[in-house]
């Protein structure tokens, strides 16, 4: 994509991107949906297929695949898709096992249901959620070596950053051992705006970066600072500053302000 597209989506806004990585010469391995169900419901999703290993591409698209029947076949009278979320997820590990080829991807899934968002993941793609006066209100847990020592304190944000080990994955789709982990529903505040990315972003621009970027103004706006500031880093890595070319992919999500919850 050259810019970000621009959607309207349950009670607010979407913007997506996605940008095969700098110098490349294969495909874009990332994959990115937006899924309505409902004037209140909808589902993001995002996949990062694994590099270095077969079918990437193939992988990651066939775990959106997989989700988006699964929500598909939903009950429309439902007001949260959690089952639907889950059976999609093993769906998708099947798909990606039927491969055949050793084919894993990640994939982080975010439920929208009125002003409530509640996050699902599998591997090192992320989700964010950023108040408008810059309070970092949820952050996932990377499932590699880096994201838990992060998350333990054995590793600090730069550390990380610069990490050798940062490509490791510990978890995926395709892997006979996945595990999904899900969080609990959270609130969402007016003006509040929700991110989910591959690590093609979050390995080349600091959460605080994305939380000053995103937090406020216009979300096109953002998401273009967002593309800019990444492939920038990737082509020109400053002193200190994090450079990891790859693709690069992210989903933003805010709602209007004054949109009112679905009734239950």
């Amino acid at each position: 994509m050259a810019e970000p597209e621009h959607l309207p989506l349950a009670g607010g806004e979407a913007v997506v991107f996605s940008a095969r990585g700098p110098d490349k010469d294969g495909p874009n391995e990332d994959a990115a949906c937006v899924i309505e169900v409902s004037d209140d419901l909808a589902v993001l999703l995002v996949a990062d297929g694994l590099g270095g290993q077969p079918a990437g591409q193939t992988a990651s698209e066939a775990a959106l695949r997989a989700l988006i029947d699964s929500i598909r076949e939903a009950d429309p009278s439902d007001l949260s898709l959690r089952s639907a979320i889950l059976d999609g997820f093993e769906r998708a590990n099947s798909a990606v096992q039927a491969l055949g080829v050793g084919a894993g991807t990640t994939l982080v899934a975010c439920e929208l249901a009125g002003d409530t968002m509640r996050p699902y993941h599998v591997g090192d793609s992320s989700i964010l959620v950023v108040g408008q006066r810059g309070k970092l209100k949820l952050q996932t847990v990377s499932h590699s070596p880096v994201g838990y020592a992060v998350e333990a304190g054995m590793l600090d944000e730069t550390e990380a950053l610069h990490h050798d080990d940062r490509h490791l994955v510990s978890n995926v789709i395709g892997d006979s051992h996945m595990r999904i982990e899900i969080g609990s529903p959270l609130q969402l505040s007016a003006r509040d705006t929700v991110l989910l990315a591959t690590d093609g972003l979050l390995d080349n621009v600091r959460a605080e970066e994305i939380v000053e970027t995103t937090r406020c103004g216009p979300l096109v706006q953002a998401a273009q600072s967002l593309a800019q500031h990444g492939l920038q880093r990737m082509l020109e890595p400053g002193t200190g500053q994090p450079s990891k070319p790859d693709d690069l992919t992210y989903l933003l999500y805010r709602r209007t302000p004054g949109t009112r919850a679905p009734r239950k």
